[in-house]
């Protein structure tokens, strides 16, 4: 990555752009505040935060696991659409980010991310043009492909050579092709294509359930297995070919299914939320969470929020809303609130119902997040906070 591009972060200047930092701050370069060494309590709120001592641990669990079971780490990127974060998790071992769609890719070009895997059909043709100049200047950038009109709208971009993946889909999800004998038709077409370079096979295993029982696990290995056989199938354009899948909740079982084929290809893993957890969604679905092979880990992310309103006996009105924390797969989670939840979102305020005799006017809650890929994208700065809670970074994002 560019190096140069990471330091310039530093040189911004804070001001109201940035609501995670106090007024106190503005005016001041990010290095000069954090240099001041500023405290977690002189924050306002709402805010959220990430903990130095989760990154860590989270960094070098997910690497250790995937280096046990030979398998390599793309890390999405969409996740936080951190630079700073796409760093530290290349410095840990990961060979390359991935992205979703051209927005993003602008955004790791900007930071000279060197291998990128766009998880996604990528079908504008200035879009592909693009993508096209890019990989003639020697960045390695893979597309995924499932339909022959994707090919060919790939084929008539010029430039390159663009490294292609198939893509193997699931009836009801994404995107992807339906079945082996679709996609095999795909890999024909990138194949006697001038510009394109048939590189890999690649898949979603999350678009096939969203269950944990036995009978959604079973689905998972099938999909799985299907990937790996549309691998064997196949002749690449490359002496090691890649075959790519997994989100955040079942990567233990793209390990069982895909990793015995280490030995021929390169067995990627997708996975972007491991980095920061959470206390909901992830802690419930992903594996170890479930009992299964995984690393444990811990929840990085975390919110707080100050007490607007007790009107109510059983009610306490935060000062979070929606375009604070994310909602989308539940609610936040109080924290060390005993029989108490939050129960309503609205733009601007955040409903803790239950036990709240505890809680007056003015007082900090904090919250435990579920959905890192929802969260990110409300802050453009989010501090970086340790154990003693002192500010020790700010993580920039761009959305």
């Amino acid at each position: 990555m560019d190096d140069s591009q990471l330091r310039s972060l530093r040189g911004e200047v804070l001001d109201w752009r940035h609501k995670a930092v106090p007024a106190s701050a503005h005016g001041r370069t990010l290095s000069s505040w954090l240099a001041s060494r500023p405290r977690l309590d002189e924050l306002d709120t709402p805010v959220m935060t990430l903990s130095s001592e989760a990154l860590d641990h989270n960094l070098a669990a997910m690497a250790a696991w995937c280096a046990d079971r030979g398998l390599a780490l793309a890390p999405h990127g969409k996740a936080t659409m951190a630079p700073q974060l796409w760093r530290r998790q290349l410095d840990a071992g990961a060979v390359g980010i991935t992205v979703a769609n051209l927005p993003q890719s602008r955004v790791a070009r900007a930071f000279g991310v060197e291998r990128v895997l766009i998880a996604n059909e990528i079908t504008s043709p200035a879009g592909v043009a693009w993508l096209g100049e890019w990989a003639r200047e020697g960045v390695s950038v893979t597309v995924f492909a499932d339909s022959l009109a994707a090919v060919d709208v790939l084929a008539r971009a010029g430039g390159g050579p663009i490294e292609v993946a198939v893509e193997l889909g699931a009836v009801g999800g994404r995107c992807g092709a339906r079945s082996v004998e679709d996609a095999y038709a795909v890999a024909t077409a990138v194949r006697d294509a001038a510009n394109l370079r048939l590189v890999g096979v690649a898949g979603y295993e999350g678009a096939v359930t969203a269950g944990t029982d036995p009978a959604a696990l079973a689905a998972v290995d099938a999909y799985l297995e299907d990937l790996a056989g549309l691998f064997a199938a196949l002749d690449f354009e490359t002496d090691r070919p890649m075959v790519t899948a997994g989100g955040s909740a079942y990567y233990d079982r793209v390990a069982a299914v895909l990793a015995p084929l280490s030995g021929e290809a390169e067995v990627v893993l997708r996975a972007g939320s491991y980095l920061v957890h959470d206390h909901g969604f992830y802690a419930r679905i992903a594996p170890a969470g479930r009992g299964a092979s995984g690393p444990e880990l811990r929840p990085a992310l975390r919110a707080r929020a100050r007490v607007l309103s007790r009107p109510e006996p059983e009610l306490a009105v935060l000062d979070a809303g929606r375009r604070d924390v994310p909602f989308d797969q539940g609610l936040p989670l109080p924290l060390g609130i005993k029989g108490a939840q939050c129960s309503q979102i609205s733009d601007q305020h955040l409903f803790v119902t239950g036990d709240v005799a505890g809680l007056g006017v003015g007082d900090v809650v904090e919250l435990g997040l579920s959905h890192p890929c929802t969260s990110f994208d409300k802050w453009n700065l989010i501090p970086v906070v340790d154990g003693g809670g002192r500010v020790v970074d700010a993580v920039r994002t761009f959305f």
